[in-house]
């Protein structure tokens, strides 16, 4: 019996993740990541302390409009400043932080799901 869920057409799975790389529906992908439902899109942003609301444009300006946004903050879970939390949420931005590794699994349960999510993942 088969139990790998069905994941809808064209979107996007992460297979596996690693030291600074990633591997997304069968293909290798090196340092940071920016993952929506049907893309991929390298994203030059090394660790929490580079993040800016400029950098997530790519998720800002999504259409049609994201339900969620899943940062990967690497290899622990660390806290994205106050004021810049505010920044993304008044850009309408709803954001769950977590480690990358459970960003990436989290991304997975809602692609399966059919969700409207993206995964801003800082590589481990």
């Amino acid at each position: 019996m088969d139990i790998t869920p069905a994941v809808p057409d064209g979107r996007m799975m992460i297979d596996s993740y690693g030291p600074g790389r990633f591997q997304i529906r069968g293909k290798a992908y090196a340092g940071s990541l920016i993952v929506l439902p049907g893309a991929v899109l390298e994203w030059p942003v090394p660790s929490v302390s580079d993040l800016t609301l400029e950098s997530l444009t790519a998720i800002r300006d999504a259409s049609p409009p994201l339900d969620i946004l899943l940062l990967g903050t690497g290899e622990r879970m660390a806290l994205v400043p106050s004021a810049l939390r505010k920044e993304i949420r008044a850009a309408g931005i709803s954001m769950d932080i977590m480690d990358t590794g459970a960003a990436c699994r989290t991304f997975n349960v809602l692609m399966v799901e059919g969700r409207r999510a993206a995964a801003a993942l800082i590589a481990v």
